[in-house]
């Protein structure tokens, strides 16, 4: 039996698809607007808040991770680790160490780790792997994949990320290719909608000397998903976004007259397909057969990791064309030690200490009258008086309320010094500290939690958990975008 966690934009269809298999037992999910959905479009399924419950459960030996791409080594490796074989939607990871810790893991305890780039499992283009492994329309001279759309906008992550994976995964598949073979990479974009955030990406590359180029747009006021693949001998056309008559071939699209090339412009034959079984399900059962037969999928995690790979290569390069990203500032009244790390379009404000060692992500902001030694990520957000001691690591989009403190050291003694061996403090993404809150050393205070104004943290904090009081206790659940969700303890 089957678990998935994260029921929201694309869970959805795959709760959908795993449900009419006949394999899927549980759903975890933490919005209770979305519960209630469930537990009356699927009364056969159990629907529980903690990951644990599928963790625990024998019965299922198979979990689907949907969730936001920041979150899917965090689950993905505890579902291994619980001996469950693992099918996670793309990309695998963020990045490469995490992607490819879970592919040694499935690797050393002989389980099945599946990345979700749906493309390969679409009729027509396995139709397409048919036609170039026959070899009929001869090698393949270059590739041009554009997928574009209007919306949906997101500011977490651009269309790059969005919308490119899938055809960067055809692409190194139908070349033959790892990142190894990709060469002469460029990629150009440009922000509109949300800045910082490039909603249009053109990519180029040659994979095995085979000329690829990638444009994704969700900013196009026409929907369209088109590979065109020339052969030496024709072309291959696919549009997904026709209802019938997806893919096409040219013969010949190219002739010869006089050793002059003219375009053979003879109209397309439609290549049969079957479209009866959709892309989703063919991936759905792709992975139940796998976890049965321990055969590797097509869409493995190595194949993820090269990907990943390519994906964030692109990435540097578009983020190094962008005019927007400035390097950070400070005002003239802060201090910055050397030995520090500061990403671009930070902004530190008056009467801040940099200490030596800090690591500053990308976009933060600091107030006037902090102190930073510690480590903090991207997007960060420090109100006035904040102090971040040496030891402290927080994730992205952090956000430190007025005069927060995070200690270091949990047991200070002027006569003793600790040399510098000071405990570690671990903040996760997405997390809130309150106004005047004491996060006591040596605890984890898990992704999106919100810890509230004057509370006093002396032990570790689940996700999603909202805390108060002092010592700090567990008042309620919220989500990623702010919304509380009362649960059985209540102030």
């Amino acid at each position: 039996m089957l678990g998935l966690i994260g029921g929201g934009y694309w869970g959805k269809n795959l709760i959908r698809t795993f449900n009419s298999l006949d394999v899927l037992k549980t759903i975890c999910e933490i919005n209770d607007e979305i519960i209630e959905k469930y537990e009356v479009d699927y009364p056969n399924l159990t629907i529980t808040k903690y990951f644990d419950d599928m963790l625990n459960d024998d019965e299922i030996t198979m979990i689907c991770v949907s969730l936001p791409a920041q979150m899917h080594y965090e689950f993905g490796i505890k579902v291994l680790q619980a001996g469950k074989h693992l099918y996670v939607e793309k990309p695998i990871t963020l990045n490469v160490l995490e992607a490819e810790k879970l592919n040694l893991y499935a690797k050393e305890h002989n389980l099945i780790c599946m990345v979700g780039h749906l493309l390969h499992y679409h009729p027509a283009i396995a139709t397409i792997k048919e036609i170039l492994t026959s070899n009929v329309l001869g090698p393949i001279k270059h590739i041009t994949s554009n997928r574009k759309s209007h919306g949906i906008y997101r500011t977490y992550e651009n269309v790059l990320w969005s919308f490119a994976p899938h055809d960067i995964s055809i692409a190194l598949s139908l070349c033959n290719g790892t990142h190894d073979d990709v060469q002469n990479l460029s990629c150009n974009g440009t922000t509109y909608v949300s800045k910082g955030v490039h909603d249009i990406v053109n990519m180029s590359m040659t994979i095995n000397d085979i000329y690829v180029n990638i444009n994704v747009d969700w900013n196009s006021p026409y929907k369209e998903q088109r590979l065109s693949i020339a052969c030496e001998n024709g072309l291959i056309l696919f549009d997904d976004v026709e209802k019938f008559d997806k893919l096409k071939i040219i013969n010949n699209h190219v002739q010869m007259n006089n050793d002059i090339p003219v375009a053979n412009k003879t109209e397309s034959r439609v290549q049969e397909v079957d479209y009866s079984i959709s892309p989703l399900t063919h991936e759905c059962v792709h992975f139940i057969n796998c976890c049965t037969t321990n055969v590797q999928p097509i869409t493995c995690s190595e194949e993820g990791i090269n990907v990943l790979k390519v994906m964030l290569q692109a990435d540097k390069l578009l983020m190094s064309h962008d005019k927007t990203i400035q390097p950070f500032t400070k005002h003239v009244t802060s201090d910055v030690d050397n030995d520090v790390s500061i990403g671009n379009n930070t902004k530190i404000w008056r009467w801040c200490h940099i200490g030596k060692g800090a690591i500053i992500g990308d976009n933060c902001s600091v107030g006037q009258c902090c102190f930073i030694a510690g480590t903090i990520g991207n997007g960060c957000k420090l109100q006035n008086n904040v102090s971040i001691y040496k030891g402290v690591k927080a994730g992205n989009n952090v956000f430190f309320g007025p005069s927060c403190v995070l200690t270091n050291d949990i047991n200070p003694r002027c006569e003793y010094s600790k040399n510098g061996q000071y405990m570690e403090t671990i903040i996760e993404d997405g997390v809130t500290i309150g106004a005047n809150a004491t996060i006591i050393c040596g605890h984890t205070i898990g992704k999106y939690a919100l810890i509230g104004a004057g509370a006093v943290i002396t032990k570790d904090v689940e996700p999603y958990s909202i805390m108060a009081g002092n010592p700090a206790i567990r008042i309620g659940t919220i989500d990623e975008c702010g919304n509380r969700i009362l649960d059985s303890i209540s102030l």
